[in-house]
C-alpha cells in the first residue's frame, strides 16, 4: 500500500513538473532591458550586466555574452557556472559547444581547400564521395542546403542499430546513406531546405581530401592559424574525454539541474561538434573583416545570397542566414544554445553562448537590440 502511494505521489510530481517544464520552455519570457536615449553608454552597459546577473539568478540564461559595436567591444562577460553541479565558474575563456554555429567553421574549411585549388565549389559530390549516387548534387548545394538529400541521418541509430552500434561516425553516415539511397526530395538548387546531413558529408569531404580528421584539419589550419586557444572540435571520437575550459552541457529548471551527456549521435561532425569561447568569438568575428587565410572573393561568395532555379534568392550562404547586411545563425545541441548576429555594415556584433538549455534565448536577443 505504501509503495503505491509513495508511487502514485512520485508520479503526480513527475508530472507537474513536467508540465511546468512545458509551459515554461514554450513561453520564454525575459524581464524588459529598460533603456533610454539618455542612457549614457556607459549607464546602459552597467544596466545589461545586472539584466544578465538577473536572468542567471533566475535560470533563464547561463554562459557567456559578447557585444561588440561599431568594431569596438562594449561587453564581454560570463554569468553561471562551466557544469550541473556548479563545480567551476564560467569565464570568457570558457569553450561552449557552438551546435550548428559549427557549420561557419566546416563552410570555412571547405573554402580554404578551395583556396588551395583542391576542389571547386562546383564540384559533384560523388568526386569525393563515390558511394553516393548524387551524381548532379555539388559541394555548393550542399554549402547552401539546396541539395535535396533528406535529412536522415538521426534516425540511423534505430534503423540501422547494427551496423551504428554504440557510436554513429561520419563514414558510417556516408556507408548508411548510400545504402539506404533515398531518393532526392526536390532536385538541386530547387528549394532552400536546412540540411545536418549536409554539412556532414562536407566535413567528410574535408577529411578525404585533407587526408586529416576533421578535428585536425580545423585545429591546425584554423584555430591554431588564427591563435583562437579554446576552439576545438570535440565528439566521442576525440581521443581525450575532455580539455581545458569545456563547459558541460545541462538542463536547468527552477532549482533542478540535470547533465546532458552526449550519446550515439555524438561520432559525427560538421553539423555539430565545434567549441568556442567568447574571447575566441572576438578573433572570429575580425576574421570575416581581414584575415590572411582567404581571399576577398571567397568570402564574398560566403555572404552571397544563392539564386534558386525559379531566380529566386534563397537566404542562406556558406554556413550563414543573410539578410541585406545581417548575417547570423543560431544553435541547439544538448544544453547547447548559441547564436551570433553580425551586422557587417555598422560592424555591430551579438553573441550569446549558453550551456544550460536555456530557452530564452531569441527574447534575450531582441531585448539586447536596443544597445544598438
Amino acid at each position: 500500500m505504501k509503495r503505491g502511494l509513495i508511487f502514485i505521489v512520485t508520479a503526480s510530481f513527475g508530472f507537474v513538473i513536467s508540465f511546468l517544464v512545458w509551459f515554461f520552455e514554450f513561453r520564454p519570457k525575459v524581464d524588459v532591458l529598460k533603456v533610454v536615449k539618455e542612457d549614457s553608454l556607459i549607464s546602459r552597459i552597467e544596466k545589461v550586466d545586472n539584466w544578465f546577473k538577473n536572468l542567471n539568478k533566475n535560470n533563464k540564461f547561463n554562459g557567456a555574452v559578447l557585444l561588440i559595436k561599431k568594431d569596438s567591444v562594449l561587453l564581454k562577460k560570463a554569468y553561471g557556472y562551466s557544469d550541473a553541479n556548479s563545480s567551476r565558474m564560467l569565464t570568457t575563456s570558457s569553450s561552449f559547444r557552438l551546435a550548428s554555429l559549427s557549420k561557419q567553421f566546416t563552410a570555412t574549411g571547405i573554402m580554404l581547400l578551395k583556396e588551395r585549388g583542391l576542389l571547386s565549389f562546383e564540384d559533384e559530390i560523388i568526386k569525393f564521395l563515390p558511394e553516393l549516387s548524387y551524381n548532379k548534387v555539388t559541394i555548393r548545394h550542399l554549402l547552401n542546403h539546396t541539395s535535396g538529400i533528406p535529412d536522415v541521418y538521426i534516425d540511423f541509430p534505430k534503423k540501422y542499430k547494427k551496423e551504428v552500434g554504440d557510436l554513429l561516425t561520419n563514414e558510417k553516415v556516408v556507408k548508411l546513406l548510400a545504402k539506404m539511397n533515398p531518393k532526392l526530395e526536390n532536385s538541386p538548387n530547387e528549394k532552400y531546405q536546412y540540411s545536418n546531413i549536409g554539412y556532414v558529408l562536407l566535413s567528410t569531404i574535408i577529411e578525404r581530401i585533407s587526408k586529416k580528421s576533421f578535428q585536425e584539419f580545423l585545429q591546425t589550419e584554423l584555430f591554431d592559424k588564427l591563435e583562437m586557444r579554446n576552439s576545438k572540435v570535440w565528439n566521442l571520437l576525440s581521443k581525450s574525454n575532455s580539455f581545458a575550459n569545456k563547459t558541460s552541457s545541462y538542463y536547468a529548471f527552477w532549482i533542478f539541474k540535470k547533465t546532458l551527456n552526449p550519446g550515439v549521435l555524438d561520432g559525427v561532425s560538421g553539423d555539430d561538434a565545434v567549441f568556442s569561447s567568447i574571447d575566441d568569438l572576438i578573433i572570429w568575428n575580425q576574421f570575416w573583416y581581414k584575415n590572411n587565410l582567404l581571399s576577398n572573393s571567397i568570402i564574398k561568395e560566403a555572404f552571397t545570397r544563392p539564386k534558386l532555379n525559379n531566380g529566386i534568392n534563397s537566404p542562406y550562404g556558406f554556413g550563414w542566414l543573410i539578410k541585406d547586411n545581417i548575417v547570423w545563425h543560431k544553435g541547439s545541441w544538448l544544453g547547447a544554445r548559441t547564436l551570433i548576429v553580425r551586422d557587417t555594415l555598422q560592424k555591430n556584433t551579438i553573441v550569446l553562448l549558453d550551456n544550460s538549455s536555456s530557452a530564452c534565448i531569441d527574447n534575450i536577443h531582441k531585448e539586447l537590440a536596443k544597445i544598438f
